[in-house]
């Protein structure tokens, strides 16, 4: 994933995380920019992409879903920007339809 393209004239809002982790990491500028793509993209996943892939994948360990509700719900609450507390059939809602 790479960062949006913004127009010509714009600041760039990466810049100076990107120079932060080149002078801090090691990474050549073009690995930081791609690092933070990553993590721009991770951070961008909406809430119910979010849940019904955490879900399908602790489903794939073999957890129920009491478990897994209760784990979503308590990983959504620490996300950087976390989105209101959602009850487990708020989350089966997202899952199921």
């Amino acid at each position: 994933m790479t960062v949006p393209r913004r127009a010509a004239d714009a600041p760039d809002p990466v810049a100076p995380l990107v120079q932060h982790l080149v002078a801090t990491t090691g990474l050549d500028e073009a690995e930081a920019r791609r690092v933070v793509g990553d993590v721009v993209a991770f951070h961008r996943e909406g809430v119910d992409d979010y849940v019904r892939r955490r879900h399908a994948a602790l489903q794939a360990r073999g957890l129920r879903n009491p478990e897994i509700f209760t784990r979503v719900a308590a990983e959504l609450a620490e996300r950087v920007v976390a989105p209101p507390a959602l009850s487990e059939r708020q989350l089966r809602r997202i899952v199921y339809g």
